[in-house]
């Protein structure tokens, strides 16, 4: 009978990661604020496009609603794009018929 060798198993010594979590990791790399709004950034885009076209919403249409330019549009659909402001944010969730909730954690 053939017996294998078990591999010792891993002390948490060889990996300092093991047992973190992914936030703790985004800390020591001193990056989750950035990483965080990137992806809050990326989700309101994507459901700002999502109302726009629930009802039919153009570009063109969404920046005359906002009193604004397709461009300032263009940037605030951008998921990449950080340089819209939370006045933009709220007034074109407003003209979608939606509300931006903002909230200190």
């Amino acid at each position: 009978m053939v017996t294998k060798k078990k591999s010792p198993p891993a002390s948490a010594g060889e990996n300092p990661h093991i047992g973190s979590t992914f936030e703790s990791w985004l800390d020591e790399q001193g990056i989750r604020e950035e990483v965080t709004a990137a992806a809050i950034k990326e989700v309101i885009a994507a459901q700002l496009a999502a109302e726009m076209k629930k009802k039919g919403i153009t570009k063109a249409r969404m920046a005359e609603m906002m009193e604004t330019s397709r461009a300032q549009i263009d940037r605030l659909l951008d998921p990449r794009n950080n340089s819209a402001t939370l006045e933009t944010l709220v007034r074109a969730a407003k003209v979608v018929g939606r509300r931006l909730r903002f909230e200190l954690v």
